[in-house]
């Protein structure tokens, strides 16, 4: 009975612990609604809806088949020479062609992938457009990581500009120094208008791809994550739910089935009609069922190879596809990887200049430092600050982009997965 306590209770902690992960949430990202909203209302996606519905059309197109029923009807004047007697006469037939079984089953196997096609289209649509949302998001908050450290910097050499002109009044510095100063404080109030530029564009050019897109007051920023899982983890992951594979195999499987159906095409399909005639006047009333068969000489046997190499063609894509993904996956990986190793490195040289510049600033107010040291050493700090940033938002951004391509960020993804079919 113990152990049947244990397991139950193992359970619990592992259902627990599923839907956490499930719902886990990114504080430095968009939140999950604003997500979904902002995908779904992008031109891309809003295209490639459209194409599923253009899919069934062309599904329930293949089902039917292109052939219809055809009406004939005639009239003609009969008259016999001998008697000098003249009779209308009139007929009527009513024909249709008709599919071979093997070509109707085919048929509606194309019209199926045609659907399952468009929907791996609009699955990568979201993808790429999820892609385009991450990338601009960590744009902006570049930007803003920029503008806030150039604010900052502007406030301390306005503090040092006026430390400056009290030892100036006081006689404890020259006026040359009280004017580096103040000129560096302008040089420092350039940048910063310069940086509240880039920002705006970078916002503008996020809301102009995403318009309903609401900027938080601030971004929230968070302490990258080491990268825990190896490559083959995540060629796995990302091959498994790679939503551009799928399309390059379903278009395969499409043209291995037009081929299909171009072999299957050479022997054509019969047109079988029933036929209605009145002649002599009505003394004969004629009732008969034709079949007609079209002869080709060598459309169809061109039509069925030229259908051959397009499936040929077709695979060729699909190993490309697969080249190129597993290279991606490599440089992404990579790039996660090394990422996070940079920013540990800029952030502990980040820490040791800011420690100086602090020192030297300090040494400057009790006069025991030039002005020019302490403006070095504060410049030093600050790019260093900003490497340290940019680093930070780096290594966060190629982590997600990483586990965005593995399907494990941004949940409204996972209903437009589909299992390959074999």
């Amino acid at each position: 009975m113990k152990f049947i306590y244990l397991y139950v209770f193992i359970e619990i902690i592992c259902i627990s612990g599923a839907v956490n992960a499930a719902e886990l949430t990114y504080v430095d990202l968009p939140q999950q609604a604003q997500v979904e909203a902002a995908l779904a209302s992008h031109l891309n996606v809003q295209n490639a809806t459209t194409g599923i519905k253009i899919g069934q059309i062309n599904q329930r197109k293949w089902s039917s088949g292109n052939y219809e029923f055809n009406l004939r009807a005639g009239t003609s004047q009969r008259k016999i020479t001998s008697t000098g007697q003249d009779y209308k006469e009139y007929d009527f037939a009513i024909e249709r062609p008709l599919r071979l079984p093997n070509k109707m089953l085919l048929d509606g196997d194309i019209g199926d992938e045609g659907v399952n096609h468009a929907e791996q289209v609009l699955g990568d649509a979201y993808h790429e457009t999820g892609r385009t949302l991450l990338h601009l998001w960590f744009n902006w908050q570049r930007e803003y990581a920029q503008l806030n450290q150039w604010q900052q910097q502007v406030e301390i050499l306005q503090q040092q500009a006026a430390t400056a002109e009290k030892r100036f009044k006081a006689g404890d510095a020259p006026k040359m120094e009280l004017n580096q100063a103040q000129a560096a404080v302008s040089q420092s109030l350039v940048s910063l208008q310069q940086a509240k530029m880039r920002m705006h564009s970078a916002a503008t050019e996020l809301t102009r791809q995403f318009p309903s897109f609401v900027f938080p007051s601030a971004p929230a920023v968070s302490l990258p994550q080491p990268v825990t899982q190896d490559l083959a983890y995540w060629k796995k992951q990302i091959i498994g739910h790679n939503h551009e594979l799928e399309m390059a195999l379903s278009e395969k499987r499409i043209q291995q089935m037009l081929a299909q159906r171009g072999r299957a095409d050479r022997v054509p399909d019969p047109t079988v009609g029933l036929r209605y005639s009145n002649e002599m006047g009505g003394d004969e009333k004629v009732t008969g069922l034709y079949i007609s068969v079209p002869l080709s000489f060598g459309l169809r046997g061109a039509n069925a190879q030229q259908a051959e190499y397009q499936a040929e063609l077709s695979g060729n894509r699909e190993a490309n596809v697969r080249r190129r993904l597993d290279a991606d996956i490599n440089a992404a990986y990579s790039q996660a990887v090394e990422s996070y190793q940079t920013w540990q490195q800029a952030r502990e040289a980040a820490e040791n200049l800011r420690k100086n510049a602090e020192l030297v600033t300090r040494a400057y107010t009790l006069g025991e430092s030039s002005l020019s040291e302490t403006l070095t050493a504060r410049r030093f700090a600050l790019e260093t600050t900003l490497a340290e940033s940019i680093a930070q938002l780096d290594a966060n951004e190629t982590r997600y982009r990483l586990m965005l391509d593995a399907h494990e960020l941004w949940s409204m993804t996972t209903h437009l997965e589909h299992s390959p079919k074999q």
